[in-house]
């Protein structure tokens, strides 16, 4: 119990005295993730809205694909990246392998199925007569496609919060393709893994405080917005 205590202080202590270290992993761990979000959310609202929409031969196949997807093992999604990135491999020329651009990657990867699959869902309970109706309207594609985005809005946010929580929270795949590089790759989840296999509990609870917040904070403020949206 004296070693919880010890990591909460540490928590607070990082927090108040502002370490430069842990805030520049931090900061590494949300813009890493971030943008992983962000790449998921455009991957997975198109290919969400096309399978919502769109109905062809294997749509119910791709559709278990994408719900397959969502339980994707993030050392799969790791391995999968590296042997691409490798520089023995078919992107190594790049030079991606062991930098954040392959954590972004590889973190997009995980969470694009959880976007599309919450998109699938979201779009597929909207009334069937709606797109019919907005094309009778005069409404162009993509004017309809934004309209529609704009009434699922509510259930999409939660795609964002699901994406954004699988990508900040991931590890596995992080360590295989970003190596954990102190002052280049490092995030919180792989700061944390090297703290405690140092035996450093203390710390990695901290660092873990840390995520725990973090995680918060971007879903306090996802949910605000949802339900001032609902209420209003």
């Amino acid at each position: 119990m004296d070693l919880v205590w010890d990591g909460v202080r540490e928590a607070f202590r990082i927090l108040g005295t502002g370490d430069r270290d842990v805030w520049e992993i931090t900061l590494r761990s949300l813009l890493v993730s971030g943008s992983a979000t962000i790449f998921s959310l455009i991957i997975g609202i198109s290919i969400g809205a096309s399978l919502a929409f769109r109905r062809f031969p294997g749509r119910n196949l791709a559709v278990t694909l994408v719900n397959t997807g969502m339980g994707l093992p993030p050392v799969v999604v790791g391995l999968v990246v590296a042997l691409l990135l490798w520089r023995s491999g078919p992107l190594g020329p790049l030079g991606l392998i062991y930098t954040p651009a392959a954590m972004v990657i590889a973190q997009t990867l995980i969470a694009a199925p959880l976007v599309t699959g919450f998109t699938v869902a979201a779009l597929g309970s909207l009334p069937a007569g709606l797109r019919p109706q907005l094309y009778a309207l005069g409404a162009s594609r993509l004017q309809m496609l934004w309209l529609v985005l704009q009434e699922a809005r509510l259930p999409l946010l939660a795609a964002v919060m699901a994406g954004f929580g699988a990508a900040v929270s991931e590890v596995g795949a992080s360590l295989m393709v970003g190596g954990n590089l102190a002052g280049e790759t490092r995030v919180l989840t792989t700061a944390v893994v090297l703290s405690a296999q140092k035996g450093e509990f203390a710390p990695a609870i901290a660092l873990s405080i840390i995520l725990l917040l973090l995680i918060f904070l971007v879903n306090l403020v996802l949910t605000t917005v949802q339900q001032r949206e609902r209420q209003s």
